[in-house]
């Protein structure tokens, strides 16, 4: 079980320390717990109940009406308020609470709902890319363990590949090979950008998660993509990153390589002439726009 300060509950909730205690004096609404050497902590269960507070109080609901509500009272209250919420950050909260109570169930809910009301594309844009981002926060503050970030990221997967099998090809289109490098896992950005890809009618070929270097060489060499992508966010590592961009570049000279991700965007590189860098998911976008415009010129 985790513990968390104060301050990592107003980081996470974005509840202000001061407004926290007030509650905690005035409500009862927290039951801080204490270290032997009488440091007050907050446990799992302290968070996700000032997280489904800030919720609800976001919302509307006084916090002396919260106060009151039992467990599953403000459980509820939360459904249904997610449920038909249309905000992006009221949405990206309740995604929060499932991950923190590995709720499948109602994560998926969320998620198809949002996914009915303003379609696949426009729900990872505008809600699980910054869930996802808030994830790293949650990690870094240790408000989650590994368990919770895998029982996530591998929902998130499961929905991208079930949307990029529902793309069919149609003839006509550029041909893109994706793949990660060796030792690279961070797969749901690629995923992505393969959806983005197939949906406006290119080809793909995905070689997906620690693609060994002389495999991609062979996959290359039989289908002479047009475009190779990546994303690098942990390796090759930052020491070897400049020499890992120069050999694709050199191996891979007929074609244009995009890449993006941590270990590229905002380095300081040298980007060969057939390499681009894609400062956000929504580089792609307007990379593929770009295409487009080109192909109806011709």
């Amino acid at each position: 079980m985790s513990t968390y300060s104060i301050k990592d509950l107003e980081q996470l909730s974005g509840i202000k320390a001061h407004t926290l205690r007030i509650w905690e004096q005035r409500h009862n609404l927290l039951s801080p717990k204490r270290t032997e050497t009488n440091i007050r902590y907050y446990d799992d269960d302290d968070l996700k109940l000032i997280l489904n507070v800030a919720l609800l109080n976001d919302n509307g609901f006084k916090i002396s009406k919260i106060a009151v509500m039992s467990e599953a009272e403000i459980r509820q209250n939360v459904i249904q308020l997610t449920e038909r919420s249309l905000t992006h950050d009221d949405q990206i909260h309740a995604l929060t609470i499932c991950m923190i109570e590995m709720d499948e169930e109602r994560f998926d809910k969320v998620l198809s709902t949002n996914i009915i009301k303003i379609g696949f594309e426009q729900t990872m844009l505008n809600i699980i890319y910054p869930f996802m981002s808030k994830i790293g926060v949650l990690w870094q503050t240790g408000a989650i363990n590994p368990a919770q970030e895998h029982f996530i990221s591998n929902l998130i997967r499961q929905k991208l590949i079930v949307a990029i099998d529902g793309q069919i090809y149609k003839s006509g289109g550029k041909k893109f090979l994706l793949f990660l490098p060796e030792a690279e896992l961070h797969e749901i950005s690629l995923l992505f950008a393969a959806y983005l890809i197939k949906l406006r009618g290119h080809k793909v070929i995905y070689l997906g998660q620690n693609t060994p270097n002389e495999d991609l060489l062979t996959v290359y060499r039989l289908h002479q993509p047009d475009y190779l992508m990546t994303v690098i966010t942990t390796s090759p590592s930052s020491e070897n990153i400049q020499e890992y961009i120069d050999l694709l570049s050199e191996r891979f000279s007929q074609s244009k390589i995009l890449l993006t991700g941590y270990q590229v965007v905002g380095q300081d590189l040298k980007f060969p002439k057939n390499v681009k860098v894609m400062n956000y998911i929504r580089s792609i976008l307007e990379y593929l726009a770009e295409i487009e415009e080109v192909k109806q010129e011709k």
